[in-house]
């Protein structure tokens, strides 16, 4: 189908005119002699006194050249989720249309489609925990606006099939956007790749995890020009702190300390999988390609409680589709993951 962002996108929100903000009309942020009188700033310079860059353009520039994409299809927000709820707000016309989700899955985007007041239809996960892709295509009407895939998957672990998502991407004509929260600790190569290939393809991004800046809240949206200039529009102006920012940059700058975490995180990941394997009460150890691994054991609830009453906090996710039993554990230092195995092997 051809996808056509006029169709999507909200009649209010196609005839807006974005707040135009001080740091916005004058955009020259390199002028260090400039005298900066137009913002009704406090004067006195103390680091964070002026506004922040509303567009974000330094740590723009970095995604852009790390990832060989274009700053323009690039949206920052406050943590995914102000991205994900822009997402809703900008496509998606409160009490008429629906999104599609794929449970289990990440809990926001129902949360998001609530708020909204959107429809969430939910398609289960299939029990090896793949989108049913012919399902999916049969709930999709003329008000779905946007299929939720998260990939890999939260709280299962694993990526879905090259496949499901490209007959996805090929026979939907809204959005379709794939949330890789959980990317880097994956053999699989990111869909950036794809990016300039489906004009309906956003990828949502983070660096709260292999990033390690989850206290900053930066979330990372990618698509295409006319998508990305579409949520600019509605964004707040200043949603991105300086703060922020500046860590940001400093982050992105530090490649070999990233690259470094992510393999040790993947090291301990293989190290606890091959320990768990061994646990008795543990029925079943699913396949992972994020920080953490989902764990089928005899009793979630009881074990949940004996992890806490010895100091160690996991996430419990038996309440959620087809994760009866099932525990969350997020891979921590070499030294957290000895504690825990030794807790585990305790437990009766």
């Amino acid at each position: 189908m051809k996808f056509d962002i006029n169709t999507i996108t909200r009649e209010n929100v196609k005839s807006l005119k974005p707040y135009s903000s001080a740091r916005d009309e004058f955009e020259d942020f390199d002028t260090a002699e400039m005298i900066f009188l137009d913002a009704n700033e406090n004067p006195f310079q103390n680091g964070v006194n002026r506004y922040p860059d509303p567009q974000q353009n330094s740590v723009k520039a970095l995604l852009a050249k790390n990832n060989k994409v274009k700053s323009n299809q690039i949206l920052l927000g406050n943590g995914s989720d102000e991205v994900l709820d822009l997402l809703f707000r900008a496509f998606c016309e409160p009490k008429i249309d629906n999104i599609i989700s794929l449970p289990p899955t990440y809990g926001m985007y129902s949360v998001l489609a609530n708020i909204n007041a959107i429809e969430n239809r939910e398609v289960l996960l299939s029990s090896d925990f793949q989108p049913q892709v012919d399902q999916i295509l049969d709930a999709v009407d003329e008000q779905t606006k946007i299929i939720f895939l998260c990939s890999p998957n939260n709280p299962t672990g694993n990526s879905f099939s090259d496949e499901s998502v490209v007959k996805l991407l090929q026979n939907f004509h809204g959005l379709i956007v794939i949330d890789e929260a959980y990317i880097d600790f994956s053999k699989k190569e990111s869909w950036l790749i794809e990016i300039d290939e489906y004009p309906n393809l956003i990828i949502t991004q983070t660096l709260s995890k292999a990033y390690g800046l989850a206290g900053i809240r930066l979330g990372i949206c990618y698509g295409s020009e006319a998508v990305i200039s579409v949520l600019n529009k509605i964004k707040p102006p200043y949603n991105v702190n300086e703060l922020t920012q500046q860590r940001a940059i400093s982050r992105l700058n530090d490649s070999d300390k990233i690259k470094q975490e992510i393999y040790s995180i993947i090291e301990q990941r293989e190290e606890l999988i091959k320990v768990l394997l061994q646990v008795n009460f543990i029925e079943k150890v699913y396949p992972t390609e994020a920080n953490f691994v989902l764990i089928k054991v005899d009793d979630a609830n009881k074990r949940y409680k004996q992890l806490i009453e010895r100091g160690i906090v996991i996430r419990n996710r038996t309440n959620q589709p087809l994760c009866e039993n099932c525990l969350r554990l997020t891979i921590g230092t070499k030294e957290e993951n000895a504690v825990l195995i030794k807790e585990i092997n305790s437990l009766k």
